[in-house]
């Protein structure tokens, strides 16, 4: 069976091509911004224009904007191949590449989030959620941070605290194939992670 992993949640744009937990091919790039316009070609470059069966798509939390376009994306080409479509939190997947590169021990996630904030979940050894999803000012987030911190905002958090390792990480969809069987659910549908900035009148 074939799965498409999509991430454009954050920062960066990847895209992955699996055959079982096999990877094909895959496409990853720090664009910070343009997510609309490199998504479709980044898949349309994968082997046979990235068609699956399966299409795991990252829910956030994130850029807004990034991660409606990734369910967007998900979704269309989902009804267009009648394929199956997942979704996974951007975090567990930066957690899982932690565990993938210093081994299995617990982690603390550390996103860009907005407002000068940043997405914040702690992970045990085994990949499960040991807190909620926050949404964090930074002297927060040093509160309750495990010695291992991955991700965007890792070294900023590390260097604040005092101690610690940082793994400097952007998701990368190429590493979806490692995350939990749990961490991945039938139900796409998207994480914010805060409020949104837009709010109705009175």
């Amino acid at each position: 069976m074939r799965m498409l992993a999509i991430e454009c949640a954050t920062e960066a744009c990847s895209v992955a091509l699996f055959d079982d937990d096999a990877l094909i091919a895959h496409d990853h790039r720090v664009l910070g911004r343009g997510h609309a316009e490199r998504l479709v070609p980044m898949i349309a470059a994968l082997p046979g224009s990235g068609k699956a069966d399966r299409i795991a798509v990252s829910l956030g939390p994130g850029s807004f904007t990034g991660v409606r376009i990734g369910l967007a994306t998900a979704r269309a080409l989902g009804f267009a191949w009648q394929a199956e479509v997942l979704g996974y939190p951007t975090l567990a997947l930066v957690a899982a590449m932690a565990r993938a590169e210093r081994g299995p021990q617990p982690v603390t996630i550390a996103m860009t989030g907005g407002h000068g904030q940043w997405f914040v979940q702690n992970f045990a050894a085994d990949g499960s959620a040991t807190s909620d999803l926050a949404s964090l000012d930074p002297a927060d987030a040093l509160r309750t941070a495990a010695d291992l911190v991955a991700g965007t905002q890792a070294e900023a958090l590390v260097s604040a605290r005092g101690h610690g390792e940082a793994l400097a990480l952007h998701p990368d969809a190429q590493f979806v194939a490692l995350l939990p069987a749990r961490a991945i659910s039938p139900d796409a549908l998207p994480i914010y992670g805060r409020a949104p900035d837009a709010k109705l009148p009175a």
